[in-house]
């Protein structure tokens, strides 16, 4: 079977199929997830724990299943890699708006869970090898643009088909990444693979090995030690946030007249205004924000944006005003994207080449396993109590990240100075 999907039947150019799998993906992704929550919630029925639980299983399936698709594309092909993981995620799709009950979007989520980690790096590393490290910078440069006017479309189109159903954007989001997995087997080249160098593969004791050396890192240094902290803080409290707010909207507020009290037209809305809010956010914070202070205290705007995401979520907990709740619901969408391109900066100042990608890949799991770890709880108390009492323990659970990003707010020659972590980061 693998045999069939290694050399395409019509080979096309590597660069234009790239730009091509990334519109189509990227207006499939949107149609699906704008109006994901609210057919889960709506059609489905799913209890607040049950939303969580589901958002926790994709968590997981992408965490535990990373390594073992990666050796596909590491000593296979990445070509392979990227079909299989673009059709698993279709099918997934399709499985939970067809079937539309709890154990679907349960397996539906595990399907598409597994195909993303086909794609997660299988992807960049096959456009590399086929232009060249020297030509891929503005390839991905227009692959960010292209993502970001295709999900505005996919957005679009997901408010107009959910009209007709809410469960109609999401099958027809995994029909056509079933058929992207179909063209890409048609067309897409790969004529310069390599299987990757046994001590550069992702093993399971390669893991192991970027654990120990992220620690030993981290006991050196502290701004190291604080991200990874903040990490799996934000990931234990950002689960039932992102899971649960259109679920609180939903219970809570009836949709404004404009909309004609239509909920798919409605989100479509609040999508697009999310979108366009913290894409300003992210283009302020590179050309508003004084280099001087970036430089040198990184550490309080970076603290500022956490706080404004702690507040905002407290104002969707407890605000009984629907305009003003969505407005805490953008603001912390601008105040993470505001935020982000700042705390890459910072933390890869701190870090020395060969150790980077170690430590950029324990944050990354340090925030998984939080997810992993706070979802079901904060799920289960949502179901228990409510929704605003989940959130509002969400919040508490954050805001240490606060404090800590505060007592590392200054950065003198790469090396970041303040006051001692503790009690936060006490050796």
């Amino acid at each position: 079977m693998l045999t069939l999907l290694r050399r395409p039947p019509r080979e096309a150019g590597a660069t234009s199929t790239f730009y091509v799998l990334t519109a189509v993906a990227a207006s499939a992704f949107a149609m699906c997830f704008t109006l994901n929550l609210v057919f889960q919630y709506r059609v489905v029925g799913l209890d607040p724990f049950q939303m969580v639980l589901v958002g926790t299983v994709l968590e997981a399936t992408c965490f535990l299943f990373e390594v073992p698709t990666g050796i596909v594309a590491d000593l296979y092909s990445r070509r392979v890699s990227v079909i299989i993981g673009f059709l698993l995620v279709g099918v997934g799709f399709a499985v939970e708006g067809v079937v539309a009950t709890f154990a679907a979007a349960l397996v539906g989520n595990v399907l598409w869970g597994i195909g993303y980690t086909f794609t997660s790096g299988a992807l960049q590393a096959w456009i590399t090898d086929e232009v060249g490290e020297e030509n891929v910078a503005p390839v991905f440069t227009r692959e960010t643009q292209l993502d970001l006017a295709f999900g505005v479309v996919g957005t679009l189109v997901a408010g107009v088909l959910g009209l007709v159903n809410l469960r109609v954007p999401v099958i027809a989001a995994g029909a056509i990444l079933v058929l992207l997995a179909v063209g890409l087997w048609v067309v897409m080249p790969e004529r310069h693979f390599h299987p990757t160098p046994r001590g550069d593969r992702e093993t399971f004791g390669h893991m192991r090995e970027q654990l120990v050396a992220g620690l030993r890192i981290a006991r050196r240094r502290r701004v190291v030690r604080v991200f990874l902290l903040v990490s799996l803080l934000v990931g234990l409290a950002s689960e039932v946030f992102d899971r649960l707010w259109q679920v609180r909207v939903l219970d809570t507020f009836a949709m404004p007249a404009v909309f004609d009290g239509d909920e798919a037209v409605a989100f479509t809305v609040f999508a697009l205004v999310g979108t366009m809010v913290s894409l300003g956010a992210s283009l302020a914070s590179g050309r508003w924000l004084p280099q001087r202070l970036v430089d040198s205290s990184p550490g309080l705007p970076v603290a500022l944006a956490m706080l404004l995401q702690v507040l905002a979520v407290v104002g969707v907990a407890v605000l009984g005003n629907l305009w003003l709740v969505l407005t805490c619901v953008w603001l912390r969408s601008a105040a993470m994207a505001f935020s982000r391109p700042i705390e890459s900066t910072w933390v890869n100042r701190n870090l020395d080449g060969p150790t980077r990608a170690t430590v950029l890949s324990l944050n990354s799991q340090a925030n998984a396993l939080g997810q992993v770890a706070g979802g079901p709880p904060l799920g289960a108390l949502a179901s228990w109590a409510s929704i605003p009492v989940a959130l509002l323990v969400s919040a508490v659970v954050q805001a240490p990240s606060v404090a800590a990003f505060l007592r590392v707010r200054h950065v003198v020659g790469g090396a970041p100075t303040g006051r001692p972590l503790e009690p936060f980061l006490e050796e």
